[in-house]
């Protein structure tokens, strides 16, 4: 296949998460989150994170993930970390705030501030965020793609 035949990966719309009950996932994760809901129903509920979402599914049938993660992006990482060791939630050992919920999944949290990853100022404003800002070390990443902030 023809190198420009082949489209290009530009970003995520999604992430699917195999819980065991919605409404006990949509309790667990509101215990150390603020988010609104795009929709829900028995078996499904979406977590709205702007122009992305979250989908809760039911029916997780494989054992706890280990190195299978992904980075749920925050606007206060250290409010997190608060929030997760106030709902008595373990933290894993390792350089990252990571943590599995209680179906296994495997979750890294990571601030804004801190990642090449940057929401359109429209979403931003759209979710009340506009005051977020990149430190140094991302605007530097950014900087070098040619993709530092307006």
């Amino acid at each position: 296949m023809a190198e420009s035949a082949k489209p290009r990966l530009i970003g995520f719309n999604h992430v699917a998460l195999e819980v065991g009950d919605i409404d006990e996932a949509l309790a667990f994760y509101s215990r150390f989150f603020t988010f609104k809901l795009r929709g829900k129903s028995d078996s499904m509920a979406f977590i709205d994170l702007g122009d992305q979402f979250i989908a809760l599914q039911r029916g997780r049938k494989q054992p706890a993930d280990d190195g299978r993660h992904f980075g749920l992006v925050v606007d206060d990482k250290e409010a997190a970390r608060k929030a997760l060791e106030a709902a008595g939630v373990t933290l894993l050992d390792g350089p990252f705030l990571d943590f599995r919920d209680p179906w296994g999944n495997r979750i890294e949290i990571v601030g804004y501030d801190n990642i090449q990853f940057t929401k359109a100022a429209n979403v931003l404003r759209g979710m009340g965020l506009m005051h977020l800002v990149k430190n140094e070390k991302a605007k530097k990443e950014l900087a070098e793609k040619g993709m530092t902030p307006e």
